[in-house]
Parts: C-alpha cells; structure tokens; sequence
C-alpha cells in the first residue's frame, strides 16, 4: 500500500515538474485580468469599479480568454519562490537530477524583485484591484517577500552562501521598516503593502514565521521581538470555536480553508524556530477546528468552513501542506495529507500533467494557473515527498 501510494505521488510530481520546465515556469494567474493589452485601450480602464470587474470576470469565468483579450504569459515571483523551495525539496529526496535547474529558477527569483526598492522585496506581476486599494504591478507584498526569502534561506542552508542569507536578511528589514504595522495592547500587525494599514492574519503570521526563522539563523533579536508581538496580535483574534477570519474589516470575516492552513502552519513554525511553545493550545485548537470543519470524507477539502464549493486547488494544496507539520501533535494526521493527495491526483491532474483550478457543483474549471495551481501542488507534493522519504517509502535515487 505505502509503495503503491509513493508510486502515485512520484509519477505525478515527474509529470507535473515536466508540464512546468516545458512551459519556463510562466503562465496564466486567477488575478492577471489588468495585465490585458486589451482592457487597457477602454475607457475607464483607471477606475476602480471597472479593474474590480474586470478582474473578477477573468478570475470566474471557466473559458480561458485570455490569450483573446492579449495577457500574457508570465513568470510568478511568488510562484519562482514556491517552484525554487519545492525543487530544493525535490532534490534532497532524489527526484530531481539536474541541480541547474534549482540555480536558474532562484536566478529568476533574484531578478524579480523589485527595483525600485531599498530592500530585497517582492510582489506580483501584474496590477492588482481590491476593494480598499490598487496596487500596480511589481509593488512589495509581505506574502511574496516572506515566500522569496524563505525560498532563498532553503537555499542557503543547502549551500550556506552568505550572499543568499544577505537578501534574506534584507527581506527581513523590509517587514521591519518597508510596511506599515498596526500597534495595540495585544501586539503588532503588519500590513499587507507599504500603502495599506490592513490587518490580515495569514500575512501577519506568515511574517512571523519568516522573522523567527531569521532570527534562528542570525540571533538578530529584533526579528525576534517582531515576531513575537505579531503572533500575539493574531491569536488574541482567534476565535472560540478555534478560526480565525481573514482579517479585522467587516469585509474580511470569512473564514476559509488555506488561509486558515497558513495561520497553522506559520505559528507552527513560529514555535519551532524560537522554541516558544506558548501558543500550542491555540494551534491544537485551531488544528481540530480546521479537521473538523474544511473536509468531506477526510478527503475533500472544502473551500469555507460552511460550504463546500468551490473545491479548489489552493486549498487542496494547503490541505497537504497543513497536516504534516502537525504531526508532532496528531499522529494520524498524515494520512489525512495522503487522501487529499491520492484524491486530488484522480480528479484534478490533467493528463500532461499539470492540475486544474476549481471543481465547482457542475463543472470543472481546467485553467492552467502556474502560480496558483501548478506552482502550490509542486510545492505540496514536494514537502509530502520529503515526508514519505523519512519513513523510508521513497528511496533516493
């Protein structure tokens, strides 16, 4: 059974890392809509209203316009980051060969960041539309800047090349001093941009995990200090049940699979970096509320707590991800990882290889993202590779 379950997660990690060398790690993203040479000759094309829809419409509609409306393909900073930590794993577990490849996708990550800063940072590669903010393309986020740098900080604790930790380091100076952070009696919470004051959990925990890992590596105690207080703002918010929302504005009080998953994981790793164990209640109890409420059939991960479509492939990644890095506190739990897996493999992997976006009630959305798809299922399977391998069920080539 455990070699029939290997067999399936290598073959399809061989055919996803192939679909993605084919394609140069560029593709299409669910929010790329503004990055249409199309919609740019309308008018009203700069008003907020008009770049909402826009890019919503691009984001739901099942039929892939567009190579019609002129987007073009493109390389993801944030998914280089996830492509260059996955093949680093890859790597480490024999299945991937030609070490080259990790040097020329972290060579494309370096070159991604953005310029026009003081400090190594990053964000997408495409303007971006929300409802409180626009953002134009390429500006630093912290979720593209923690993702970079610990893809560079996997690197150099392979290869222990200063200049790698350097960039690191510098990312981490951009969460100290690039964002703006909001101060209270519980702690901190870093904003999403340099422009915004938002306070979003996942990328608030998210920062601090890369902040404590920083810390472990340097000793700088200023990392420690941030982190610290971020992670006390954040599980002050969980709720009783265990969830948290999204964020703190009245628009942001879903509560959803991977976003949850992330909080998870970054507070996980927040306790493993530091040895801070304060805070293991809050993830025992923000782990069982996520088994409890996000699966059909210990399976089928859920989007929302309360509904099940649509089934998506972020979530289904996450719901890899988020159960073996609990295993310290949940025996069992990844098996949970293995039938998301073995699911996800059977009714989301396309036949060349690469895993479609969404299952809704009637219809599959089979869209090619590269960073939202293809780079997280890498990604995924990447880190549950490395955990089969230290139980022996796949052996180094």
């Amino acid at each position: 059974m455990h070699d029939d379950f290997s067999n399936k997660v290598t073959e399809s990690i061989i055919r996803l890392l192939d679909y993605c060398k084919k394609n140069d790690w560029a593709g299409y993203d669910p929010f790329d809509g503004l990055n249409s040479k199309i919609f740019a000759l309308i008018p009203f094309h700069k008003n907020k209203l008009p770049r909402l829809f826009f890019i919503q419409f691009m984001k739901r509609f099942p039929v892939n316009l567009r190579h019609v409306l002129l987007v073009p393909k493109e390389q993801n900073p944030k998914g280089l980051a996830l492509f260059a930590s996955a093949l680093i794993r890859l790597s480490e577990v024999g299945l991937l060969d030609n070490s080259d490849i990790i040097h020329s996708v972290l060579k494309k990550l370096i070159e991604s960041r953005t310029q026009n800063s003081k400090f190594y940072c990053w964000g997408y590669n495409f303007d971006w539309q929300n409802r409180r903010f626009f953002l134009p393309k390429f500006s630093p986020n912290i979720i593209c800047t923690t993702f970079a740098a610990n893809a560079l900080l996997d690197f150099y604790e392979k290869s222990k090349k200063p200049e790698h930790l350097d960039m690191a380091v510098s990312a981490g100076h951009f969460l100290l001093s690039g964002l703006n952070t909001t101060r209270d009696d519980s702690g901190i919470c870093f904003s999403y941009t340099p422009f915004d004051y938002g306070q979003v959990h996942n990328t608030n925990l998210l920062g601090a995990a890369f902040l404590a890992r920083l810390y472990s590596i340097t000793g700088e105690k200023s990392f420690l200090d941030f982190a610290l207080q971020a992670v006390k703002f954040s599980v002050s918010r969980q709720s009783a049940d265990g969830s948290w929302p999204y964020g703190e504005h009245k628009s942001q009080r879903w509560v959803d699979n991977f976003h949850t998953g992330y909080n998870l994981v970054a507070l996980k790793k927040f306790s493993k970096y530091t040895g801070n164990q304060d805070f293991l209640d809050i993830i025992k109890k923000g782990y069982q509320f996520y088994k409890d409420n996000f699966f059909i059939n210990n399976c089928i991960p859920k989007y929302y707590h309360n509904r099940v479509y649509p089934i998506d492939i972020h979530s289904i990644s996450q719901s890899i991800i988020t159960p073996i890095e609990m295993m310290a506190i949940d025996k069992d739990a990844i098996q949970l990882s293995k039938s998301v897996c073995i699911w996800a493999i059977k009714n989301m992997q396309s036949k060349t290889g690469y895993f479609f976006y969404q299952k809704k009630r009637y219809y599959k959305n089979r869209i090619p993202y590269m960073r939202w798809s293809q780079a997280w299922m890498l990604y995924a399977l990447s880190i549950l590779a490395q955990a089969l391998y230290s139980e022996g069920f796949i052996s180094s080539r």
